[in-house]
């Protein structure tokens, strides 16, 4: 444990990011599954609402830096590639 001011201040400031974090990559989560699932069905209108739900928690989550933003562009270019694949059909 900290013993210094600062030092105690960082730890919970740390807690507080990874807190954050946290919840984010679960949002991230939750929206790639209901991308992945409406692809499966072969729904393409419902893909689509979920792509563009997807795409905008994840260029979040590259903006408040939980990812990194090239990361987060191959993850949406991977998705898109998807969605236009179930549109083709």
């Amino acid at each position: 444990m900290a013993n210094i001011k600062s030092a105690k201040k960082r730890i919970k400031v740390i807690d507080k990011k990874t807190a954050r974090n946290i919840r984010v990559k679960n949002h991230i989560k939750e929206a790639e599954k209901a991308f992945l699932a409406a692809v499966e069905s072969g729904d393409a209108e419902a893909a689509k609402a979920a792509f563009q739900h997807a795409e905008k928690k994840l260029m979040q989550a590259a903006a408040k830096g939980t990812f990194h933003k090239n990361a987060v562009a191959r993850k949406i270019s991977r998705f898109e590639k998807k969605l236009n694949a179930l549109s083709a059909k």
